[in-house]
């Protein structure tokens, strides 16, 4: 299963449908907190995480997740309109896996979750 922690409906819609089409289950969350929330109650293979949500910003998300022992090892690839240099580092302080840049084409998104998770979330 992959978590999409993305508050942009077209975008949580786009990267899901690709997602589902090739075999992974997928949750969303439309806050950072509703992320943190389903990301310890879930455990999901990989969580695609927007910075810029409401509540808790997907930096705060994804230093918490990385701070829980139950949670440290789901990979974390953010995305991101901000591509300067300081927001891939943060991404890298953050302990992020992956780092991708909006607008995303779409079999992008799925390329760096197999990356991460294999072929499907099966």
């Amino acid at each position: 299963m992959v978590l999409i922690v993305e508050d942009d409906e077209d975008s949580r819609f786009v990267y899901g449908l690709i997602l589902e089409d090739h075999g992974f289950d997928v949750v969303t969350a439309t806050s950072g907190d509703e992320g943190l929330r389903i990301a310890r109650d879930r455990k999901p293979s990989a969580v695609l995480m927007d910075v810029s949500i409401p509540g808790l910003d997907g930096w705060t998300v994804t230093e918490m997740l990385k701070d829980d022992p139950g949670t440290a090892d789901i990979p974390v690839i953010v995305i991101t309109a901000h591509a300067f240099p300081e927001d891939v580092s943060r991404a890298q302080s953050a302990r992020c896996e992956g780092f991708l840049t909006k607008p995303c084409e779409p079999r992008r998104v799925l390329e760096e979750v197999c990356k991460h998770v294999g072929d499907t979330g099966a």
